[in-house]
């Protein structure tokens, strides 16, 4: 996979999904930030599916938009790591649950559960908020993001990708 992910065509799919989501996150960054965040941008997450190119993208837009925001360096260090690992399990588990099962709900349930326990740990830790209810919102606003990721799924799903690319 990685070495496909290394050619001209891939790199540039890569980095039209990472300035995606670090526009829509930057742009709504009223939104996008703190314990009660729904990042529109994380609807983007459902991409890997479809998409390995949007591994890397996801995970290189989430580090810029944490950059250019008001996260703290953990939420920058470990929200990209999140976001990272949510799109590399999407990734992986793409081909069975997905391909086999016909239910993208439960490969795109990564983002919710990656995000909500990680950056919750961060935010909990970095803003001496409860665990558990810090946890809990993140999540849900990653619930969120979810419902708009997976009108885009059903969008797109039918769509030859290599032909737009």
């Amino acid at each position: 996979m990685f070495k496909r992910l290394l050619n001209t065509r891939s790199l540039c799919i890569s980095a039209v999904i990472a300035a995606l989501y670090a526009a829509l996150t930057l742009l709504l960054a009223p939104i996008s930030y703190g314990n009660l965040q729904c990042r529109v941008s994380e609807a983007l997450t459902i991409l890997p599916v479809l998409l390995p190119e949007a591994v890397p993208g996801l995970a290189v837009g989430c580090l810029i938009a944490n950059l250019f925001g008001p996260a703290t360096p953990w939420d920058i260090a470990f929200g990209t790591l999140a976001t990272l690992l949510a799109a590399v399990l999407s990734w992986i588990t793409r081909e069975r649950l997905v391909t086999k099962l016909h239910l993208p709900l439960l490969s795109a349930l990564w983002p919710v559960l990656c995000n909500g326990v990680i950056v919750g740990l961060v935010l909990s830790l970095a803003l001496g908020l409860p665990l558990l209810l810090t946890m809990l919102e993140v999540a849900v606003g990653e619930a969120v993001a979810l419902l708009l990721g997976l009108a885009l799924y059903q969008a797109l799903k039918h769509i030859d990708m290599t032909k737009i690319f």
